[in-house]
């Protein structure tokens, strides 16, 4: 009787930041992005530089747990949450842990996309959502094994969950997502009339 495994699978961790504490209180957040992004000059002439539809604090400001408690407060929760995913990947870590590399702000108004990418030279990286108005864009996700997919067809529509090239995962405020930084992903162009903010970090290991 023949016999079907999975091989090599690819983890995406997703809950809400309030299991782990402290309390992070998210208008408190979002009033604090709001704030860093009337003020970061700096941020918002490396996105025009760069093109970036939006804005990002990523880089210019690279101390916000420092300058801001609520930030401080959510790395805290955000460490707790990286050790379970890491327990959960089964990382022989040895006697170094996981520990925040950076932190940023993203805005995405109306129109604004963020093209795919993976984040180099870290291990864990992921997003906390801050503002989901309705109708704004999912995160998508790519089979990292794409480029190796020459010939292959596509896949049916009903297809499996787990088989398809590409996942959409819709989170809601107060949700964190946990990935392995090699995972490619994107964000696809806001629709809502409202920003879609968020906050992303990078985990690095040593």
């Amino acid at each position: 009787m023949s016999k079907i495994s999975s091989l090599f699978v690819t983890r995406l961790y997703r809950a809400a930041l309030s299991e782990h504490a402290p309390a992070v209180d998210h208008s408190e957040l979002e009033a604090t992005c709001l704030s860093v992004a009337g003020d970061d000059d700096a941020g918002h002439d490396w996105c025009e530089e760069n093109a970036y539809p939006g804005y990002t604090s990523y880089a210019s400001l690279t101390d916000l747990p420092w300058r801001f408690p609520v930030f401080k407060a959510l790395v805290k929760a955000l460490d707790r949450h990286v050790a379970d995913f890491a327990e959960d990947l089964e990382f022989d870590l040895g006697d170094k842990k996981l520990k925040l590399e950076d932190i940023w702000i993203n805005i995405l108004p109306e129109g604004g996309t963020h093209s795919g990418h993976l984040h180099p030279h870290s291990v864990i990286s992921g997003t906390t959502y801050v503002s989901m108005p309705e109708g704004t864009s999912a995160i998508k996700f790519e089979d990292p094994r794409l480029p190796m997919m020459m010939a292959a067809p596509p896949r049916r529509k009903e297809a499996r969950a787990k088989l398809k090239t590409f996942a959409y995962v819709a989170p809601e405020v107060g949700e964190v997502l946990l990935w392995e930084s090699w995972l490619r992903h994107e964000v696809p162009m806001n629709n809502s009339e409202e920003n879609r903010i968020s906050v992303s970090f990078n985990y690095r290991w040593g």
